[in-house]
């Protein structure tokens, strides 16, 4: 990653004399400028740091004029300064960066100040250089990233989701992967101090699981130590929206207990109020009502394919996590199947997500229709059943065969092309369009869809 001085001085200029504006200045004017002019200084600027190689001396220099006659500090410009590190030199400016993208009014002149700190949350997220990339580096590019998602209101408390959130999260995703491959992951995790300061997210899970079996002795320890965290982490979230569910359906065909807990006195008051006395002042009951609390107790079968190439890493990890959690529901029977050319019955180790990952192996090539073979067996009552099929589904089309015929029999077919936080994935589009005339189009996007549809069947 690229690197500046700590002085916040972006333009290089040790005597630390002030900058004015010079016959260089893209405006052409060395007076007072618009609003309009002065932001596009600050943009052209971000642009040419984005997508060019060289520095612009000339947009450095008005930048900073804009900048300093703003009152806001230097270290605005500097990408190596993290945003962490400038709000602690000026904490008013946190107030400010929260939720900076919304669409609002803004005072004369508060544009061109807004410009320059979107500039600086942008060019710190975006601009990562190239060569290796060290712990501390990632560390402060997710944090940097985080204030973005403050900026942008998408973090918790946030104004919510939007239709850009997925694109931006998809490519921030993507950042952070080439970030972590750049990464010399081995000898960090080989450090403890080094190791510690990783924190777990999909995109190291991802590297961990393709490394795992190049890892030996303290390194793999580390690396355990971090998917066993991001496993938790990632299952506290899920089981909280599982729990949000009813336990059961009520089954009115057995008769509610006649005990005093069980007793509906709403409905006993209304369906006696034919027996109130007027003049004794009472109401005589003749006939108690009581709530039925039977739940029906017929097990649901949910099994669960995963396609574990490569391509379906950020489906499998959280779809593996949500299997477990539906495993420790009561009355649920999950089963877990793991394919990619060979096909393996995960279901003993179902509840323990942990222990499923280790087993896995991302890459290789891809044939449905072994893990078909393996899981249509463990369909023994059809309409007590649902199948999730997970996968992007570049496969043997004569799985829509297999699927068509798992539909008419009665099970909930469930196929899945994406569930994360990005909601992108590549799906064949043979299949997406055949799976969709089958009623059953590919499910895409954020993993509380998948809660949803299971809660629905399960409940």
């Amino acid at each position: 990653m690229t690197t500046h001085n700590e002085t916040g001085d972006p333009t290089g200029n040790e005597t630390g004399d002030e900058v004015g504006i010079t016959a260089g200045d893209p405006t052409g004017d060395a007076g007072v400028r618009p609003d309009e002019t002065r932001r596009q200084v600050l943009y052209w600027r971000l642009m040419s740091r984005l997508f060019g190689a060289d520095e612009q001396p000339a947009l450095e220099r008005s930048s900073l004029a804009v900048v300093e006659d703003l009152g806001l500090p230097p270290a605005l410009l500097d990408p190596g300064v993290s945003v962490d590190t400038l709000v602690q030199r000026h904490p008013a400016l946190a107030d400010e960066l929260d939720d900076l993208l919304a669409e609002k009014e803004h005072e004369a002149g508060g544009e061109v100040r807004r410009a320059a700190l979107v500039s600086k949350l942008l060019l710190n997220v975006f601009c990562t250089g190239s060569g290796n990339v060290t712990a501390a580096q990632l560390e402060r590019w997710k944090r940097d990233a985080g204030w973005l998602g403050k900026g942008r209101g998408t973090e918790s408390g946030g104004r919510g989701h939007s239709p850009g959130d997925d694109e931006v999260a998809a490519v921030l995703a993507m950042i952070e992967g080439d970030l972590v491959k750049r990464m010399r992951l081995r000898e960090v995790l080989a450090d403890p101090n080094l190791a510690r300061q990783l924190t777990p997210s999909m995109s190291l899970i991802e590297q961990l699981l393709r490394d795992k079996h190049n890892l030996s002795g303290v390194a793999l320890a580390n690396a355990k130590a971090l998917i066993r965290r991001f496993v938790d982490e990632v299952a506290q979230v899920l089981r909280t929206q599982v729990e949000k569910t009813s336990v059961g359906v009520i089954d009115r065909s057995v008769p509610p207990k006649r005990v005093f807990r069980n007793l509906d006195l709403d409905r006993t008051i209304w369906k006696n109020l034919t027996n109130w006395s007027p003049e004794d002042q009472r109401l005589y009951v003749d006939r108690l009502y009581y709530k039925h609390t039977a739940r029906r107790t017929t097990p649901a079968r949910l099994i669960v394919v995963v396609d574990q190439s490569g391509s379906m890493v950020d489906a499998m990890v959280n779809c593996t996590i949500l299997a477990s959690i539906f495993a420790g529901l009561p009355k649920v029977d999950v089963h877990l199947v793991a394919y990619d050319t060979r096909a393996l019955d995960l279901t003993p180790w179902v509840a323990d997500p942990f222990e499923v990952l280790l087993r896995t192996t991302l890459g290789g090539g891809t044939d449905g229709t072994v893990a078909m073979a393996l899981a249509r067996p463990k369909i023994a009552d059809p309409r007590n059943t649902v199948m999730v099929w997970i996968s992007d589904f570049y496969d043997n089309r004569s799985l829509i065969t297999d699927f068509e015929a798992i539909h008419r029999s009665g099970v909930k077919f469930i196929p899945v092309g994406s569930v994360n936080s990005s909601g992108h994935q590549s799906v064949d589009p043979w299949f997406r369009q055949k799976l969709k005339d089958m009623g059953t189009p590919v499910l895409s996007g954020h993993i509380r869809k998948l809660v949803f549809e299971l809660k629905n069947f399960l409940t």
